[in-house]
Protein backbone atom coordinates (compact mmCIF):
# COMPACT_ATOMS: atom_id res chain seq x y z
CA UNK A 1 0.00 0.00 0.00
CA UNK A 2 2.57 2.50 0.76
CA UNK A 3 3.11 5.08 -1.98
CA UNK A 4 6.00 7.67 -0.49
CA UNK A 5 9.25 6.48 0.89
CA UNK A 6 9.83 9.00 3.64
CA UNK A 7 12.84 9.53 6.07
CA UNK A 8 13.16 11.40 9.50
CA UNK A 9 15.45 13.26 11.12
CA UNK A 10 15.83 14.20 14.99
CA UNK A 11 15.29 11.73 18.02
CA UNK A 12 13.90 14.12 20.82
CA UNK A 13 11.60 14.37 23.55
CA UNK A 14 8.61 15.02 20.56
CA UNK A 15 9.77 13.09 17.87
CA UNK A 16 8.55 9.90 19.39
CA UNK A 17 5.08 11.33 18.48
CA UNK A 18 5.67 11.65 14.85
CA UNK A 19 7.15 8.69 14.46
CA UNK A 20 4.33 6.53 16.12
CA UNK A 21 2.00 8.49 13.54
CA UNK A 22 3.32 7.96 10.53
CA UNK A 23 3.38 3.93 12.16
CA UNK A 24 -0.41 4.08 11.44
CA UNK A 25 -0.32 6.02 8.07
CA UNK A 26 -0.40 3.03 5.18
CA UNK A 27 1.19 4.97 2.24
CA UNK A 28 4.45 5.94 3.99
CA UNK A 29 7.40 3.74 4.75
CA UNK A 30 9.87 5.85 7.37
CA UNK A 31 13.43 3.97 5.93
CA UNK A 32 15.63 5.68 7.78
CA UNK A 33 16.29 8.16 10.44
CA UNK A 34 19.10 10.80 11.13
CA UNK A 35 20.79 11.68 14.50
CA UNK A 36 24.55 12.36 15.53
CA UNK A 37 23.50 10.68 19.24
CA UNK A 38 23.14 6.69 17.93
CA UNK A 39 22.02 5.66 21.58
CA UNK A 40 19.15 7.87 20.90
CA UNK A 41 18.92 6.86 17.62
CA UNK A 42 18.65 3.27 18.41
CA UNK A 43 15.88 3.68 20.73
CA UNK A 44 14.00 5.40 18.26
CA UNK A 45 14.81 2.74 15.53
CA UNK A 46 14.09 -0.25 17.67
CA UNK A 47 10.74 1.16 18.94
CA UNK A 48 9.18 1.99 15.64
CA UNK A 49 10.86 -0.95 13.24
CA UNK A 50 13.27 1.79 11.01
CA UNK A 51 15.79 -0.15 9.30
CA UNK A 52 18.66 2.40 8.82
CA UNK A 53 20.35 4.73 11.09
CA UNK A 54 22.56 7.58 9.39
CA UNK A 55 24.85 10.11 11.78
CA UNK A 56 24.90 12.60 8.65
CA UNK A 57 21.54 14.24 7.38
CA UNK A 58 22.99 14.59 3.78
CA UNK A 59 24.46 11.05 3.55
CA UNK A 60 21.12 10.05 4.16
CA UNK A 61 19.32 11.99 1.94
CA UNK A 62 21.51 11.15 -1.17
CA UNK A 63 21.82 7.15 -0.24
CA UNK A 64 18.19 6.78 0.36
CA UNK A 65 16.77 9.20 -2.50
CA UNK A 66 13.32 9.88 0.07
CA UNK A 67 9.93 11.32 -1.50
CA UNK A 68 9.97 13.38 1.55
CA UNK A 69 11.86 14.10 4.64
CA UNK A 70 10.58 14.81 8.05
CA UNK A 71 12.58 17.56 10.02
CA UNK A 72 12.26 16.86 14.09
CA UNK A 73 15.31 19.18 15.25
CA UNK A 74 15.95 22.67 16.74
CA UNK A 75 15.02 25.54 14.96
CA UNK A 76 18.49 26.27 14.07
CA UNK A 77 19.41 23.69 12.19
CA UNK A 78 16.05 24.14 9.70
CA UNK A 79 17.69 26.36 7.16
CA UNK A 80 20.56 24.25 5.75
CA UNK A 81 18.32 21.10 6.10
CA UNK A 82 15.26 22.47 4.02
CA UNK A 83 18.07 23.66 1.53
CA UNK A 84 19.63 20.50 1.01
CA UNK A 85 16.47 18.59 0.89
CA UNK A 86 15.25 21.15 -1.50
CA UNK A 87 18.11 21.11 -4.02
CA UNK A 88 17.98 16.80 -4.43
CA UNK A 89 14.13 17.73 -4.85
CA UNK A 90 12.77 15.90 -1.42
CA UNK A 91 9.61 17.42 -0.21
CA UNK A 92 9.77 18.58 3.17
CA UNK A 93 7.22 18.69 6.30
CA UNK A 94 9.59 20.57 8.79
CA UNK A 95 8.92 21.06 12.76
CA UNK A 96 7.85 24.23 14.34
CA UNK A 97 9.21 26.51 15.98
CA UNK A 98 10.53 27.22 11.55
CA UNK A 99 13.47 29.48 12.49
CA UNK A 100 15.56 31.31 15.29
CA UNK A 101 14.02 34.53 13.24
CA UNK A 102 11.91 35.93 10.72
CA UNK A 103 14.42 36.61 8.18
CA UNK A 104 15.41 32.76 8.66
CA UNK A 105 12.20 31.55 7.89
CA UNK A 106 11.51 33.42 5.19
CA UNK A 107 15.05 32.02 3.58
CA UNK A 108 13.52 28.83 4.28
CA UNK A 109 10.37 29.31 2.17
CA UNK A 110 11.71 31.32 -0.12
CA UNK A 111 14.58 28.59 -1.20
CA UNK A 112 12.04 25.55 -1.06
CA UNK A 113 9.30 27.48 -3.06
CA UNK A 114 11.87 28.13 -5.66
CA UNK A 115 13.28 25.03 -5.55
CA UNK A 116 9.62 23.54 -6.40
CA UNK A 117 8.93 21.10 -3.60
CA UNK A 118 6.25 20.85 -1.44
CA UNK A 119 7.30 22.38 1.91
CA UNK A 120 4.70 22.27 4.77
CA UNK A 121 5.18 23.34 8.61
CA UNK A 122 4.36 21.05 10.92
CA UNK A 123 2.02 23.49 12.93
CA UNK A 124 -0.37 20.47 14.70
CA UNK A 125 -2.23 22.90 16.57
CA UNK A 126 -5.04 23.70 14.08
CA UNK A 127 -5.54 19.74 13.36
CA UNK A 128 -6.40 19.24 17.19
CA UNK A 129 -10.25 17.66 16.68
CA UNK A 130 -11.70 20.43 19.15
CA UNK A 131 -10.45 23.02 16.73
CA UNK A 132 -11.34 20.72 13.63
CA UNK A 133 -15.30 20.80 14.99
CA UNK A 134 -15.06 24.44 16.22
CA UNK A 135 -14.32 25.60 12.86
CA UNK A 136 -17.07 23.36 11.45
CA UNK A 137 -19.74 24.89 13.74
CA UNK A 138 -18.31 28.38 12.48
CA UNK A 139 -18.46 27.67 9.56
CA UNK A 140 -21.83 26.17 9.85
CA UNK A 141 -22.86 29.24 11.39
CA UNK A 142 -23.76 27.56 14.64
CA UNK A 143 -22.92 30.67 16.85
CA UNK A 144 -24.29 33.07 14.60
CA UNK A 145 -22.73 35.18 11.46
CA UNK A 146 -20.23 37.17 13.45
CA UNK A 147 -17.59 35.68 15.60
CA UNK A 148 -17.11 38.70 18.49
CA UNK A 149 -14.23 37.41 20.44
CA UNK A 150 -11.95 34.63 20.96
CA UNK A 151 -10.44 33.73 24.51
CA UNK A 152 -8.00 31.05 25.73
CA UNK A 153 -6.49 30.79 28.98
CA UNK A 154 -3.67 28.60 29.93
CA UNK A 155 -1.63 27.80 32.90
CA UNK A 156 1.07 25.09 32.56
CA UNK A 157 2.91 24.58 35.63
CA UNK A 158 5.56 23.02 34.22
CA UNK A 159 7.70 26.10 34.50
CA UNK A 160 8.16 27.25 38.26
CA UNK A 161 11.73 26.03 40.33
CA UNK A 162 14.85 25.52 38.98
CA UNK A 163 14.54 22.12 36.98
CA UNK A 164 11.86 24.44 35.43
CA UNK A 165 10.23 22.08 32.09
CA UNK A 166 12.30 19.02 33.88
CA UNK A 167 13.94 16.60 31.90
CA UNK A 168 11.74 16.92 28.66
CA UNK A 169 12.61 20.18 27.23
CA UNK A 170 14.86 21.80 29.65
CA UNK A 171 16.56 23.54 26.59
CA UNK A 172 13.54 25.77 27.17
CA UNK A 173 15.50 27.56 30.04
CA UNK A 174 18.11 29.11 27.52
CA UNK A 175 15.75 30.15 24.75
CA UNK A 176 16.04 33.94 24.66
CA UNK A 177 11.92 34.00 23.03
CA UNK A 178 9.97 31.57 25.44
CA UNK A 179 6.19 31.66 25.70
CA UNK A 180 4.77 33.07 22.23
CA UNK A 181 7.68 31.23 20.39
CA UNK A 182 7.44 28.40 21.71
CA UNK A 183 4.02 27.56 22.06
CA UNK A 184 2.08 31.27 21.59
CA UNK A 185 3.25 30.65 17.73
CA UNK A 186 0.39 27.77 17.87
CA UNK A 187 -2.87 29.70 19.21
CA UNK A 188 -1.29 32.46 16.62
CA UNK A 189 -2.10 29.86 13.86
CA UNK A 190 -4.88 28.43 15.39
CA UNK A 191 -6.57 32.22 15.44
CA UNK A 192 -5.77 32.95 11.98
CA UNK A 193 -7.55 29.13 11.24
CA UNK A 194 -10.72 29.74 13.06
CA UNK A 195 -11.37 33.67 12.91
CA UNK A 196 -9.07 34.91 9.88
CA UNK A 197 -6.45 37.45 9.32
CA UNK A 198 -5.15 39.60 12.23
CA UNK A 199 -4.48 43.48 11.89
CA UNK A 200 -2.92 44.14 14.78
CA UNK A 201 -1.63 42.84 18.25
CA UNK A 202 -1.18 44.65 21.49
CA UNK A 203 1.07 42.37 24.13
CA UNK A 204 2.13 42.50 27.50
CA UNK A 205 4.93 39.75 28.39
CA UNK A 206 7.02 38.93 31.57
CA UNK A 207 9.67 36.17 33.15
CA UNK A 208 8.60 35.37 35.97
CA UNK A 209 10.91 32.00 37.05
CA UNK A 210 14.01 34.11 37.12
CA UNK A 211 16.31 31.10 36.09
CA UNK A 212 15.17 30.96 32.49
CA UNK A 213 16.10 33.46 29.58
CA UNK A 214 12.94 34.13 28.20
CA UNK A 215 9.35 35.35 29.00
CA UNK A 216 6.98 32.69 30.61
CA UNK A 217 4.36 34.83 30.82
CA UNK A 218 1.94 36.62 28.41
CA UNK A 219 -1.39 38.51 27.80
CA UNK A 220 -2.01 39.64 23.94
CA UNK A 221 -4.78 41.13 22.26
CA UNK A 222 -5.45 40.31 18.72
CA UNK A 223 -7.77 42.48 16.04
CA UNK A 224 -8.89 40.65 13.56
CA UNK A 225 -9.66 41.94 9.49
CA UNK A 226 -13.49 40.49 10.44
CA UNK A 227 -13.47 42.91 13.44
CA UNK A 228 -13.60 40.30 15.67
CA UNK A 229 -11.19 40.58 19.26
CA UNK A 230 -8.98 37.74 20.30
CA UNK A 231 -7.56 36.92 24.09
CA UNK A 232 -4.65 34.65 24.66
CA UNK A 233 -3.75 34.70 28.32
CA UNK A 234 -0.94 32.17 29.39
CA UNK A 235 1.55 31.15 31.08
CA UNK A 236 3.73 28.35 32.14
CA UNK A 237 4.63 28.95 35.79
CA UNK A 238 1.25 29.06 37.17
CA UNK A 239 -0.39 25.36 37.49
CA UNK A 240 -3.75 24.06 36.02
CA UNK A 241 -5.98 22.54 38.79
CA UNK A 242 -7.14 19.89 35.72
CA UNK A 243 -5.91 16.66 35.73
CA UNK A 244 -4.21 16.82 32.43
CA UNK A 245 -3.10 20.14 31.67
CA UNK A 246 -1.25 18.56 28.27
CA UNK A 247 -4.47 17.61 26.75
CA UNK A 248 -6.25 20.87 25.56
CA UNK A 249 -3.45 22.92 27.08
CA UNK A 250 -6.72 24.99 28.59
CA UNK A 251 -9.75 26.33 28.14
CA UNK A 252 -11.54 28.51 24.68
CA UNK A 253 -14.63 30.42 24.33
CA UNK A 254 -15.53 31.41 21.04
CA UNK A 255 -18.43 34.41 21.33
CA UNK A 256 -21.13 35.07 17.98
CA UNK A 257 -23.86 37.09 17.29
CA UNK A 258 -25.73 34.26 18.48
CA UNK A 259 -24.14 32.80 21.43
CA UNK A 260 -21.21 30.88 22.28
CA UNK A 261 -18.79 27.72 21.86
CA UNK A 262 -16.74 26.65 25.18
CA UNK A 263 -13.53 24.17 25.31
CA UNK A 264 -12.94 22.48 28.36
CA UNK A 265 -9.58 21.19 29.69
CA UNK A 266 -10.79 17.36 29.14
CA UNK A 267 -12.09 18.06 25.23
CA UNK A 268 -15.58 18.75 25.80
CA UNK A 269 -17.14 21.24 23.74
CA UNK A 270 -20.56 22.86 24.61
CA UNK A 271 -22.97 24.89 22.92
CA UNK A 272 -24.68 28.31 24.54
CA UNK A 273 -27.34 29.98 21.95
CA UNK A 274 -28.73 33.38 23.43
CA UNK A 275 -31.29 32.45 25.42
CA UNK A 276 -30.86 28.76 26.13
CA UNK A 277 -28.62 26.83 28.40
CA UNK A 278 -25.00 25.38 27.64
CA UNK A 279 -25.59 21.98 26.00
CA UNK A 280 -22.78 19.38 25.46
CA UNK A 281 -21.48 18.97 21.98
CA UNK A 282 -20.62 15.65 21.07
CA UNK A 283 -17.72 14.89 18.62
CA UNK A 284 -14.73 12.55 18.26
CA UNK A 285 -12.01 13.34 20.40
CA UNK A 286 -9.12 10.71 22.44
CA UNK A 287 -6.45 11.02 24.70
CA UNK A 288 -4.02 9.35 21.93
CA UNK A 289 -0.33 9.92 20.67
CA UNK A 290 -0.32 14.02 21.55
CA UNK A 291 -3.42 16.23 22.52
CA UNK A 292 -6.40 14.41 20.61
CA UNK A 293 -4.12 12.88 18.11
CA UNK A 294 -3.33 15.65 16.20
CA UNK A 295 0.59 14.52 15.02
CA UNK A 296 -1.56 11.45 12.96
CA UNK A 297 -3.99 14.43 11.70
CA UNK A 298 -1.33 17.21 10.60
CA UNK A 299 0.40 14.21 9.03
CA UNK A 300 -2.40 12.61 7.26
CA UNK A 301 -2.90 15.74 5.92
CA UNK A 302 0.77 16.34 4.18
CA UNK A 303 0.01 12.87 3.06
CA UNK A 304 -3.38 13.37 1.53
CA UNK A 305 -2.25 17.03 0.31
CA UNK A 306 0.81 15.08 -1.63
CA UNK A 307 -1.34 12.58 -3.04
CA UNK A 308 -4.03 15.27 -4.70
CA UNK A 309 -2.04 17.96 -5.35
CA UNK A 310 -3.86 20.53 -3.39
CA UNK A 311 -1.72 23.12 -1.47
CA UNK A 312 -0.98 22.33 2.47
CA UNK A 313 -2.89 24.43 5.41
CA UNK A 314 0.22 25.10 6.58
CA UNK A 315 2.80 25.71 3.40
CA UNK A 316 5.47 28.76 3.81
CA UNK A 317 3.69 31.30 2.38
CA UNK A 318 0.70 31.26 4.61
CA UNK A 319 2.94 30.39 7.72
CA UNK A 320 4.88 33.45 7.18
CA UNK A 321 1.45 34.97 8.20
CA UNK A 322 1.48 33.57 11.26
CA UNK A 323 5.29 34.63 12.11
CA UNK A 324 4.41 38.14 11.27
CA UNK A 325 1.76 38.08 13.92
CA UNK A 326 4.36 36.77 16.42
CA UNK A 327 6.62 38.86 15.26
CA UNK A 328 4.25 41.79 16.02
CA UNK A 329 3.67 40.36 19.57
CA UNK A 330 6.86 40.94 20.71
CA UNK A 331 7.47 44.66 18.97
CA UNK A 332 4.66 45.59 20.55
CA UNK A 333 5.82 43.94 24.22
CA UNK A 334 9.00 46.08 23.63
CA UNK A 335 7.63 49.13 22.33
CA UNK A 336 4.83 49.44 24.68
CA UNK A 337 1.80 50.11 22.38
CA UNK A 338 0.09 48.44 19.53
CA UNK A 339 1.97 46.98 16.52
CA UNK A 340 0.28 46.65 12.76
CA UNK A 341 0.82 43.51 11.34
CA UNK A 342 1.82 45.09 8.37
CA UNK A 343 4.83 46.90 10.20
CA UNK A 344 6.75 43.69 9.69
CA UNK A 345 8.80 43.35 7.26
Amino acid sequence: MAQFKGVCVGAGYFSRFQYEAWKRIGEVTITAICNRDAERARSIVETFGIENHYTDYREMLEKERPDFVDIITPPPTHLDMCRIAADLGIHVICQKPLAPTFEEAKQIVDHTGKAGIRFMVHENWRFQPWYREIKRLLDNQTIGETIHAMAFRSRMGDGWGQDAYLNRQPYFRDYPRLLVYENGVHFIDTYRYLGGEIESVYAVLRKLNPVIAGEDFGVVVFNFASGATGLWDANRYNESSCPNPRYTFGEFLVDGDGGSIRLYNDGRLTIQKLGSPETEHAYPHEDRNFAGDCCYTTQRHFIDRLLDGRPFETNGPDYLRTLAVQEAVYQSAEKGRPVTVGEIG
